[in-house]
């Protein structure tokens, strides 16, 4: 197992249920049967529609010093990257650090502007939480999502935090958290309810 150095924390919105995204991804509707356009407008409201009243949640998802994300949450690209795609953030992604992005197809690292660069691991989820740890230092690591491959993380037992942002909403189906994870011990370190959204926070007991 890898050594804690830092603090590694998991982060994603769920609806009520514990869905993520809704069944039938597609690059246009990157979220599904999200009960909307397929957009997750309802699942992250809280973000766009509220902001100055969730301004710390929102800050603390990009707070950390190196991230992990699976490549369902960098892009809609399958297989070869046989086309350019550098992410749905935009020329200036929103993390300014290091993130590696769980691929089975190598590539080179993809720098960007804002201190962000993508790294492209193809040998599993401890690999790149080693690589993320020593990019980090000392500091705090963020595991992304999305939920399948925060699932990955949580059942082998390399998450210290959880904080879930819980929209008001249910999906009835799609990419849930918690899927395959055996029996967890959380301790709630946290709550705070806003309009959009109740965040949580646990901490993974062992």
């Amino acid at each position: 197992m890898t050594e804690r150095a830092g603090k590694v924390t998991g982060a994603v919105t769920v609806s009520v249920d514990g869905y993520s995204a809704g069944l039938h991804q597609t690059e246009e509707r990157p979220f599904g049967d999200d009960g909307g356009d397929g957009t997750g407008a309802g699942l992250h409201a809280w973000m766009f529609e509220t902001p100055d009243e969730n301004r710390a949640e929102v800050e603390q998802m990009t707070a950390a010093d190196a991230f992990v994300m699976g490549r369902n949450m960098f892009g809609p690209v399958r297989g070869a990257w046989d086309r350019p795609w550098n992410g749905w953030w935009g020329d200036d992604p929103p993390f300014h650090a290091p993130v590696f992005v769980l691929t089975h197809h190598a590539r080179e690292p993809q720098p960007m502007a804002g201190g962000t660069t993508y790294h492209f691991v193809t040998d599993g989820i401890v690999a790149a939480l080693d690589r993320a740890r020593a990019a980090a230092g000392a500091g705090e690591v963020s595991v992304l999502g999305g939920a399948t491959t925060l699932n990955q993380y949580l059942a082998a037992g390399l998450i210290d935090e959880l904080r879930l942002h819980i929209a008001p909403l249910t999906l009835g189906a799609g990419t849930r958290l918690f899927e395959g994870v055996p029996a967890l011990r959380l301790e709630q370190v946290s709550a705070r309810a806003a309009s959009l959204v109740t965040h949580v926070t646990y901490r993974v007991l062992r």
